[in-house]
């Protein structure tokens, strides 16, 4: 179901938000509004792409799928985003998972509506090449990160970045699939998730995560959060149509 420009505005999703007033009521009639629910797939490897998400909460991991099984996440995308880079970069097709960590709402459009749009060379094309370059920043940040930072400063980076995404200190992530999406083992997880407590940083409880002192964990954070973080601020900063 299609919604009007009235119901959609304001929106907290940084991409939309970002663009003219004129523009955005000229695209409202292609964004649908879609609830994000847990463990949702929005895209499994290797299948077309049909639709591409502008998340206005919760959190989705782009994630990477090994023969085995296993998989690491590579990426996360929040309000500060969307999920489809590669259908405007040329292709509908990716090896990469897109799965909800934290469910939220955001708005969804047509993989070829987007393309086309994007060809028009307008402010949307504008705003999607510098979002596009901030991920790949962040992208690059975290497999430098996974390589060269101690778990401390990688899971307390990774809670800061859910938090910034879901807009709340109260996440529901259990210690499995923190250690699946650091790529780690889980009695690391367990281990640094009892420091952090032991430290008053956190509180968890059967996969219910309280971060309890946001200051404490920005503190012992590497400086890969900052990094990416100031890079987003940096490239999506605009007098979009719903700030002020």
């Amino acid at each position: 179901m299609y919604i009007s420009h009235e119901t959609l505005a304001p929106t907290s999703n940084r991409i939309l938000n970002a663009l003219p007033a004129e523009e955005y009521e000229r695209l409202s009639p292609h964004l649908e509004h879609v609830p994000l629910s847990l463990r949702q797939t929005l895209y499994r490897p290797e299948q077309p792409i049909t639709h591409v998400y502008f998340p206005e909460s919760g959190t989705v991991s782009i994630v990477s799928v090994f023969e085995d099984g296993r998989n690491v996440e590579v990426g996360m995308v929040g309000n500060e985003g969307m999920f489809g880079v590669n259908v405007f970069m040329g292709s509908v097709r990716t090896h990469l998972e897109a799965v909800v960590q934290l469910p939220g709402e955001g708005y969804r459009m047509r993989a070829d509506v987007l393309k086309d749009e994007f060809k028009q060379c307008g402010p949307l094309q504008d705003v999607l090449l510098r979002y596009t370059q901030a991920f790949i920043t962040q992208v690059a940040q975290n497999a430098a990160c996974n390589r060269a930072h101690h778990i401390e400063g990688q899971m307390a980076k990774w809670l800061l970045m859910c938090q910034d995404r879901a807009q709340s200190q109260e996440l529901e992530l259990t210690q499995e699939f923190i250690a699946t999406m650091l790529g780690v083992r889980r009695p690391g997880v367990t281990e640094t998730a009892g420091l952090l407590r032991d430290r008053g940083l956190i509180n968890y409880v059967r996969g219910h995560i309280t971060i309890t002192d946001r200051e404490g964990l920005e503190r012992l954070t590497c400086e890969c959060y900052r990094l990416v973080k100031n890079e987003f601020a940096r490239l999506l900063s605009s007098n979009g149509h719903a700030q002020g």
